[in-house]
């Protein structure tokens, strides 16, 4: 492996995120009507995605909140596709040694057709999750749709802070694992040029917007 030039390293420590607050702020100024338009436009470019996916593909969706991009549209394409799909589950695994979540998400499947007729319980940091006996681990699944705050045009991505996908997916990540893929989904506003990437961060395979999808 070549060092990498002093140049290089001196330019990826100056790039300075922007506030997640810049971005949540927009999500939340969306009405609900072009939130759903959007959302829309978004699932027209899942095609590009169906062509890399087996029969029967699992596929790891969330529930959308704090204004993001819709992500009902993904769960009827699983069922017109007959994919099948799974939600978050945190905490899981029980809690460290300091008393906080394991990060480590697993997912539970999902046979509603509607998100909002979904059984769900608020957990403490505000996520919606639905708790099932059969949990999947990441590994387990074909892609992953992930949410997000930013994307930029190399596939980095800032999430909420928590670090529950990029601990989920480190370690197939860190082996070169074909599997699961990692699917942004947001709004065109959230993708911006560069973005500061930690050791520990997971870049994305894919993103799709409602302008398209684009791969890493």
């Amino acid at each position: 492996m070549h060092p990498e030039p002093k140049n290089a390293a001196s330019e990826e420590s100056a790039v300075s995120n922007p506030p997640r607050r810049h971005f949540t702020r927009q999500r939340r100024q969306l009405t609900g009507s072009a939130r759903r338009n959007m959302g829309q436009a978004a699932s027209l470019h899942l095609t590009k995605l169906q062509q890399r996916l087996p029969t029967n593909a699992r596929i790891g969706v969330y529930y959308d909140g704090f204004g993001e991009l819709p992500t009902q549209p993904i769960l009827d394409w699983c069922q017109r596709l007959g994919y099948l799909p799974y939600l978050p589950v945190v905490g899981s695994l029980g809690r460290t040694s300091n008393g906080s979540d394991d990060k480590h998400l697993r997912f539970a499947p999902t046979y509603h057709s509607k998100l909002l007729n979904i059984p769900i319980r608020i957990h403490r940091l505000g996520m919606k999750q639905n708790h099932h006996r059969r949990l999947l681990w990441a590994r387990e699944l074909d892609v992953i749709i992930c949410p997000l705050v930013a994307v930029d045009l190399n596939g980095n991505r800032m999430g909420m802070g928590g670090g529950f996908y990029d601990t989920t997916l480190g370690k197939s990540y860190r082996s070169g694992a074909k599997k699961p893929l990692k699917i942004g989904w947001c709004y065109d506003f959230q993708v911006v040029e560069k973005l500061a990437r930690q050791p520990w961060d997971v870049p994305l395979d894919g993103l799709i917007t409602p302008s398209g999808i684009r791969w890493f």
